[in-house]
């Protein structure tokens, strides 16, 4: 338990240094770094199943399964890509807020598509979460666009990843190989490629983004296996937290007193949702959290 707590904890505050982590990458655009972290996490994940010899499970994908996660590697793309824009253009806070509002977007999914029933405290939760975009699309002259495209991006790759129902580390490799070709094309044909010309730490930075991908996903595993989920669901804000601190007082952007309340009432929000989670039986809890 203890141990689980610890892994779980560990791939959170990795996810959450990511805003961190992307700006080093610079001169290479936010469309070189996506196409690089694709190459290099299907290399990373494909050494650790190697690693494993863990190869059983090709031979047991059934096509559906593979093209769930097939579409399931277009939107986590989005995502990332989003992610890394956000991140490198000064918009960290906002994606935080995107990851802050993941869980209501994915209980909204679990109405309209799994036709799940919500409780009256949840109804209150996304309530008071879609009363937070409306008055943080006022505070930022524009519908939060980043925010909503991560949420509803990951939102809907989390529902995909269940229907799948493929652990984390087969199923990347999927996503990736899927997705390798044109982020290798794009990589290497671009006008402008950065992977040579700017020094061996540049080069190691790019490579390093399958790793700091690949190992998260694998603590996050090894602790989802170690610890119920209610721990694990609190765990989760530990990113979205770290990323909100690191754009206010790392990269000092902007908040004035309109998106403090927006942001206040999304945190209402969400611990509403997750105390009424704690609570009641039969619960379910959003669990991945990884930009």
């Amino acid at each position: 338990m203890r141990r689980g707590v610890l892994y779980g904890i560990t791939a959170y505050v990795i996810w959450g240094l990511f805003p961190l982590y992307w700006p080093l990458l610079k001169p290479a655009g936010s469309i070189e770094i996506l196409a690089h972290r694709i190459i290099w996490s299907l290399v990373a994940v494909g050494l650790i199943l190697v690693v494993r010899r863990h190869w059983g499970w090709v031979r047991a994908l059934k096509a559906r399964t593979a093209l769930v996660l097939a579409v399931a590697a277009v939107l986590v793309t989005i995502n990332w890509g989003t992610y890394i824009y956000a991140v490198n253009s000064g918009h960290t806070i906002e994606a935080a807020l995107g990851y802050f509002i993941n869980p209501l977007v994915s209980v909204l999914l679990g109405v309209l598509v799994l036709r799940e029933r919500l409780r009256p405290w949840q109804w209150a939760a996304v309530g008071t979460g879609t009363a937070a975009v409306g008055i943080l699309a006022l505070a930022y002259g524009r519908p939060p666009w980043i925010a909503l495209t991560l949420a509803c991006s990951f939102g809907t790759y989390g529902l995909l990843k269940k229907y799948a129902n493929t652990p984390s580390a087969e199923s990347l490799t999927i996503e990736t190989a899927v997705l390798f070709v044109p982020a290798l094309a794009y990589a290497v044909f671009q006008p402008h490629p950065t992977f040579t010309g700017h020094g061996t730490g540049h080069l190691a930075l790019l490579i390093s983004g399958g790793v700091i991908t690949a190992v998260p996903l694998m603590l996050f595993n090894s602790s989802a296996t170690r610890v119920p989920l209610t721990v694990l669901g609190m765990l989760q804000y530990l990113a979205p937290v770290l990323q909100f601190l690191i754009g206010l007082l790392v990269q000092h952007e902007a908040m004035p007193a309109s998106r403090w309340v927006g942001f206040l009432l999304v945190w209402a929000a969400l611990a509403v949702f997750s105390v009424d989670a704690v609570r009641a039986p039969g619960r379910r809890v959003t669990l991945d959290c990884s930009p």
